[in-house]
């Protein structure tokens, strides 16, 4: 897994994301710099507790659609392919196999839920 990360400045520049308090735009960064090479990770409130945000700046993140919940409580962040790219040599494909095969990719690089998928909010 990579150990460095970017960020789209037309994702966090945007007023959409510039808007929110703080404490979730940070929620967010942590969040972006602990998944793995695809975007996923399966603690997000072990991060959210890590620095001391709150349930609201959790679930402002997904009602603002910059992450996706699944069931299986692993989360993905919707613009991770807009954010960073990794060539194949040096990519560790993620283990949450299940959850990427409900997920398709927008034609600007944004993950989005499969139509007949269900997430959690």
């Amino acid at each position: 897994m990579a150990e460095k990360r970017m960020f789209a400045k037309i994702i966090i520049d945007s007023d959409l994301f510039l808007d929110m308090p703080l404490s979730t735009q940070a929620l967010y960064f942590h969040l972006s710099m602990r998944a793995d090479d695809e975007g996923f990770m399966n603690n997000p409130k072990k991060i959210q507790r890590a620095i001391g945000c709150t349930d609201y700046d959790m679930k402002l993140l997904i009602a603002k659609s910059y992450i996706i919940p699944f069931k299986s409580g692993v989360i993905v962040i919707k613009h991770w392919l807009i954010h960073n790219t990794l060539r194949k040599d040096r990519m560790t494909l993620t283990t949450y196999t299940n959850e990427k095969s409900m997920l398709r990719v927008e034609d600007n690089g944004a993950y989005s839920m499969i139509d007949n998928q269900l997430s959690t909010t």
